[in-house]
């Protein structure tokens, strides 16, 4: 028997988003109302909080079926306005991975390299409509006699295109500073030697997995905003490790939990998929990802009025530790400092460079919790939840 003093269930929630009686509140603003009224009567008046985070997030990509031709072909190799997609799935099947780069990109043999166009751009441009070139090259089989093919596609004449991103939503990641001597080019971006920039990559109190630190109602069938549409929580992401010291509130010191996600790409928005150059390091995709949490209890209402000055994570030196795999912190650092502006290392203020954006962070958050008031989106309940 449950010890709480609220118990709600997900059937409970979407009939209230039904009825147009549900109360939805972004995890920023249920900050305050906790902290007013306590995480009891919180969970009383609050059915759902909304969540949101915009960021590079590497490990994303897209299944794409660019449909038979005639005669037919079992295509091997692939490109998507010249970027390698990988093609060992099925005949007309093909994974376009978001940090591909162009077949003809010098890569860093200028350094640094510019990386203008690669796999996150090609998902960018199918959905903004644009016609991308597609090339297709085979061995050639008795029922696949075609040896190549080539024609423009667009996304809206694709038989299927699914978006699916092996690792999003990373719970905490990484503040990063470079103590060598000469400026070096990451994923966490350009890093200003002698700690010039100290650069993080997180929404903090807004993020997804820190107002479910233990993953209690996000799984296998959570329903979120992905990519400007509908999309699913199918598995856990690579990489999740959540085993990593907690503070006392449950929230992971360091790199923890990860998502899997899909969705329908045809029905997502170029505004919540931009491909991204990163100077010296490679390309990427940036993806807007939103997850709604439901208050089914005071507990939860507790883990959602998480506050950035209680996150906090590790200062990390990308010039020699990170890159020769030696794990070693140089000081812990909240949300709210990194927030700030600035941070202090050895007695040093250190500016801090944001690689999130709060800005839209804020607008997903906002865009799900009007989706749901207005009966447009659902609470998916999990199958299974996350391991922890």
């Amino acid at each position: 028997m449950s010890t709480y003093k609220v118990n709600k269930t997900y059937q409970e929630i979407n009939a209230k988003i039904r009825s147009g009686k549900v109360v939805v509140v972004t995890a920023e603003e249920i900050i305050g109302i906790v902290k007013k009224e306590g995480p009891v009567e919180a969970a009383r008046k609050v059915d759902v909080v909304t969540t949101g985070t915009f960021a590079p997030m590497c490990s994303s990509g897209a299944f794409i079926n660019f449909g038979h031709s005639t005669p037919g072909i079992k295509a091997s190799k692939v490109w998507l306005n010249n970027v390698p997609a990988y093609g060992g799935i099925a005949a007309v099947d093909c994974y376009i991975g978001a940090t591909e780069t162009c077949e003809d990109d010098p890569l860093n043999k200028v350094w640094p390299g510019e990386f203008n166009y690669g796999g996150g751009h090609v998902i960018q441009d199918l959905v903004a409509g644009k016609k991308v070139h597609l090339k297709a090259t085979a061995y050639g089989t008795s029922c696949y006699p075609s040896r190549i093919i080539e024609k423009k596609i667009s996304l809206k004449d694709l038989p299927s295109a699914t978006l699916c991103n092996p690792r999003n939503g990373y719970q905490n990641y990484n503040c990063a500073v470079n103590l060598t001597r000469k400026t070096i080019y990451t994923y966490m971006g350009a890093l200003k030697p002698k700690a010039g920039n100290a650069n993080y990559c997180s929404s903090g109190e807004l993020s997804p997995l820190f107002n479910d630190p233990y993953y209690k109602t996000i799984g296998l069938g959570t329903r979120i905003f992905l990519g400007g549409a509908e999309g699913y929580v199918t598995w856990q992401g690579t990489q999740h490790n959540p085993s990593v010291p907690r503070t006392d509130k449950g929230i992971p010191m360091k790199p923890a939990g990860t998502l899997w996600v899909m969705g329908d790409l045809k029905k997502m928005s170029h505004k919540w998929l931009v491909g991204m150059s990163i100077q010296g390091y490679g390309v990427s995709l940036a993806v807007g990802l939103g997850v709604p949490i439901p208050i089914l209890n005071e507990e939860m209402a507790s883990y959602a009025a998480i506050s950035d000055d209680e996150i906090f994570t590790q200062i990390v030196d990308y010039g020699n530790d990170y890159p020769n795999g030696i794990s070693n912190s140089l000081g812990t650092v909240s949300y709210a400092e990194l927030k700030s502006g600035s941070i202090e290392l050895d007695g040093k203020k250190v500016l801090t460079v944001p690689l999130s954006s709060m800005v839209k962070a804020r607008e997903i958050a906002d865009i799900l919790k009007e989706w749901i008031q207005k009966g447009e989106f659902f609470l998916g309940e999990p199958q299974f939840t996350l391991p922890v």
